[in-house]
């Protein structure tokens, strides 16, 4: 069972850690942060467990390590959910969910051996007293049980430390061996990059012609790249520029992955003003995606499909404020991504993708039904839902996602996605993060 104590900042990071993964990431990137975890059941915020967030965000892969490193599903939280009460009510809710079927059939499996266990241990009790005089109660007789129980799945966890240990040790001893092949590597992809690499254009800029294995030289690219397709019109915010890119490319796999994908396509213009907070110096009038008119001295930002630009207004880019102009920033770059990529009216997903459409319409359904029950929304998402039209809608509620995880953070800002929209949050997660990689040039 988990403890009540206070962790250590080094597990606080890893626990911290692991939920943002979860909520965003894949379980290969995570598996040495779990093997760092001392209790696979400690609790979170609403007495929540890595278990309950799995199951409720329906990653079928999380949930199985987690079930086989011994995480208990009888623990409730504060609404006296467990595991097993809540991927069934995600099933309710998400009947055509195959994630969410897939996360019921594993929890359902493991209550049902947990019952299997039970019913031996009581049987086997049961046999022992039968010719002994009775000294403890029904009631004494369960907690004995449940205790064996515990004791068993704290056995388990500790075997899967152990097996986790035994790996390390394990890699330990190959250790030299992989350091000589990847030295071999790095000198023959060196050389080849010192040849091949570098071109220069007509504007005599260095790019380069194969993506790199060096994820901070990566990033440099990126940024670079994007600093390049960037204008500021009025005032000096080089520095500043760089440093929401950086952040955007930095925050989260929901960010990065946009500016992978912007970096290395030639449509992409970002044009700034950081003397005014708004863009009409810039665009004095202004056409939005669903056919509203607007002027430009009101609005912060926005993306221009037909010329493929952003528009930015950027005087408050530091200190405090600085978050609210990324995240308006992630907001724009997203609208134009899904443009760029998916080539369907700003609209997450391909022509004639019918069940991608589909899906992206039960999203929508979704937030109105809890705007309709009054349920708190954040602005991002009220702002898609009044869209005029569906196009504009599904955009601006796909180009939510990175808005708020940019605004709140990766852990805050996916709790947040995970509970006012969380089919939303997955099919982001699912279908445009993996197009965005799969199609960027770095």
């Amino acid at each position: 069972m988990s403890s009540n104590i206070p962790t250590s900042n080094a597990e606080q990071f890893v626990e911290e850690s692991l939920i943002a993964g979860l909520m965003t990431g894949s379980l290969l990137q995570h598996k040495d942060l779990l093997n760092m975890l001392e209790d696979v059941d400690v609790r979170y915020p609403r007495q929540r467990t890595l278990l309950h967030v799995g199951v409720g965000i329906g990653k079928a892969d999380w949930v199985q390590e987690l079930l086989a490193r011994g995480a208990d599903i009888d623990i409730t939280d504060d609404s006296q959910q467990n595991a097993l009460s809540s991927a069934e009510e995600m099933v309710r809710q998400f009947p055509d969910d195959v994630e969410r079927s897939k996360v019921l059939d594993l929890v359902t499996l493991v209550h049902r051996r947990d019952q299997v266990i039970l019913r031996r241990l009581e049987a086997s009790l049961s046999r022992s007293t039968d010719h002994a005089t009775p000294v403890a109660s029904p009631e004494c007789d369960i907690a004995s049980l449940k205790s064996s129980v515990n004791s068993l799945r704290r056995e388990m966890k500790s075997l899967v430390r152990q097996l986790s240990s035994s790996l390390e040790e394990l890699k330990a001893q190959v250790c030299g061996r992989d350091t000589l092949l990847r030295c071999l590597e790095e000198a023959v992809t060196s050389t080849a990059a010192d040849v091949m690499s570098v071109k220069f254009g007509f504007s005599g800029e260095a790019s380069l012609s194969q993506p790199t294995s060096d994820p901070a030289v990566a990033r440099q690219e990126c940024v670079d790249a994007m600093m390049r397709k960037t204008l500021i019109v009025y005032g000096s915010g080089v520095d500043g520029m760089r440093r929401l890119f950086e952040r955007l490319y930095d925050e989260d796999e929901y960010t990065a992955c946009i500016i992978k994908y912007l970096s290395g396509d030639d449509q992409v213009k970002v044009i700034v003003d950081f003397e005014s907070r708004n863009i009409g110096r810039m665009k004095e009038k202004v056409v939005r995606l669903d056919g509203t008119q607007g002027n430009g001295s009101k609005i912060y930002t926005i993306c221009d499909f037909e010329s493929g630009t952003v528009y930015l207004g950027a005087k408050y880019c530091s200190g405090n404020r600085e978050k609210d102009v990324c995240a308006m920033l992630a907001w724009a770059l997203s609208q134009l991504s899904l443009k760029l990529v998916f080539d369907n009216e700003g609209k997450p997903y391909s022509k004639g993708d019918v069940e991608q459409e589909r899906e992206w319409m039960r999203a929508i359904e979704e937030v109105e039904e809890r705007r309709k029950r009054g349920e708190g929304l954040d602005g991002c998402i009220k702002y898609a839902l009044n869209g005029k039209t569906l196009k504009a809608k599904v955009c601006w509620l796909a180009a939510a996602v990175p808005g708020i995880i940019t605004y709140d953070g990766s852990t805050r800002g996916g709790a947040i996605l995970q509970w006012q929209a969380p089919l939303h949050s997955s099919l982001y997660s699912n279908n445009v993060m993996g197009t965005l990689l799969a199609k960027a040039k770095r």
